[in-house]
């Protein structure tokens, strides 16, 4: 039987139920912006409790409702209207683009979006589980995957247990729990070229059959992958709209994501609009990549609390190393400065 994870961990993995329903509760609310003057009068204890308040604020993700966020969401929402009488063969969706340009966002807020009205339709129910989110293993098996279900559910996963009595566990508790949204992400381990990956595509297919939900997939530029050839291929191809995710161009929708970005920041010294200045160098440094610019500015931000100085600059944007794609002088504009 698998070690289920404890209350700790249950709290920072979306793929536990738990996990998820801490991502669809509100965050808390920020730390109070302070003076100079109101941050020395906190004393030494104080200050150590306040930074460390700020450095959990600025260690969230910050999430934007870009347009692949709305369309998704929109599209998710439709889907699961026009799949609401459906006996077979339902809608799904697949959000597919390079790594780093905001699938698992898009897709988690869209499940968000939907638990959300769904309490709200329900505001009394205790027993409802309106959506179910997991990740696909590398080298995934057919069980793996229905113990990845199992496993957000909080079921025993017992080595005596086989793949069918692990899928009538899920099938029985997602229909009793009127399950309504599965988000699938990490569909690019999954390859049709391979046995498993043959087995683990008709799993799902199958898992879609029995529950009535809406199913979203998202993965690596599937769209390029083998998930959409073949017979097994065609018949997603056939059921699920695609929503391609990009790195985003120089434009007002950019200009607009970095200025909401600076408008979280909790520095006591930061002068507004440094950053809407810097939106360009921000956009050559990044690639146009969300999830870089979030991860310089937020890690930019955490250096300026321990550091001190309190206010971001392009020197401290500049010492935050970014992954090795972002970084890789392929994915900056041929006018980067950099």
């Amino acid at each position: 039987m698998t070690t289920p994870p404890s209350p700790e961990e249950s709290e920072r993995h979306l793929t536990t139920l738990d996990g998820w329903r801490r991502l669809v509760e509100e965050p808390p609310p920020p730390p109070p912006r302070l003076t100079d003057a109101a941050y020395d009068a906190l004393g030494e204890a104080g200050q150590t409790a306040f930074d460390e308040a700020r450095l959990d604020h600025h260690a969230r993700l910050l999430v934007v409702r870009t347009s692949v966020v709305r369309h998704t969401v929109t599209c998710g929402r439709r889907l699961v209207l026009l799949n609401r009488h459906a006996i077979s063969a339902r809608r799904g969706l697949i959000v597919s683009g390079a790594a780093g340009t905001g699938k698992t966002i898009a897709i988690t807020q869209l499940g968000r979006s939907h638990e959300l009205r769904d309490r709200a339709r329900n505001p009394t129910a205790t027993d409802r589980i309106p959506v179910i989110y997991i990740t696909v293993p590398p080298a995934a098996t057919p069980r793996m995957i229905a113990a990845e279900f199992a496993r957000f559910l909080g079921l025993p996963v017992m080595a005596r247990m086989n793949i069918t009595d692990l899928i009538e566990s899920v099938v029985g508790v997602c229909t009793d729990a009127r399950t309504g949204m599965i988000l699938v992400d990490e569909l690019h381990n999954v390859s049709l070229t391979t046995r498993h990956g043959a087995e683990v595509a008709d799993t799902l297919k199958y898992f879609s059959e029995r529950i009535p939900a809406t199913f979203i997939y998202a993965g690596i530029d599937i769209e390029r992958s083998t998930l959409l050839t073949g017979t097994r291929g065609a018949q997603i191809a056939g059921r699920f709209t695609l929503i391609p995710t990009r790195r985003f161009p120089y434009n007002s929708e950019w200009r607009g994501l970095v200025a909401t970005t600076e408008e979280t920041l909790h520095l006591r010294r930061h002068k507004p609009n440094t950053l809407a200045k810097l939106d360009r160098y921000l956009h050559d440094r990044t690639g146009g990549m969300i999830g870089a610019l979030s991860h310089q500015v937020r890690g930019a931000a955490m250096d300026a609390i321990l550091d001190g100085s309190e206010e971001i600059t392009k020197t401290g944007l500049e010492a935050v190393p970014l992954d090795v794609a972002t970084e890789a002088s392929e994915f900056r504009s041929p006018g980067s400065t950099r």
